[in-house]
């Protein structure tokens, strides 16, 4: 199981950013994936949960509306679209494959390695 992020940076305020991850190792369409953030001081955070055919998707209250998940299965990579960003929003953002649930923070073992995302003026 490899799940590689990117497109995390510097933003500010309602600000936009797109977050990739490219998975390999397992068969990508058939896992159901989440998103998950982690701000400093803090414990894991779901984000967002998308089912391996792409037609389910769940979000956290704190970014729905704000946030889109997404996926391409021919590519084998998961997206994250963020719009008006907040600081709120700081942290490092995980893909994650999700065995159980769709709403739920996976065990570690299943997270890419994050690529930080800052929202700040």
């Amino acid at each position: 199981l490899q799940l590689v992020e990117s497109g995390g940076g510097l933003v500010q305020p309602g600000g936009s950013l797109r977050l990739s991850c490219a998975a390999s190792g397992f068969t990508f369409g058939s896992n159901d994936m989440t998103w998950v953030r982690q701000a400093p001081g803090k414990g894991p955070e779901w984000v967002s949960g998308i089912s391996g055919g792409g037609a389910i998707t769940y979000y956290a209250d704190s970014v729905k509306g704000r946030f889109t998940i997404s996926r391409d299965n021919a590519k084998n990579t998961l997206y994250l679209q963020m719009n008006s960003l907040k600081p709120g929003d700081t942290a490092v953002y995980y893909c994650a494959r999700a065995p159980w649930s769709l709403i739920k923070v996976p065990p570690r073992d299943y997270w890419g390695q994050g690529t930080q995302v800052t929202v700040s003026s």
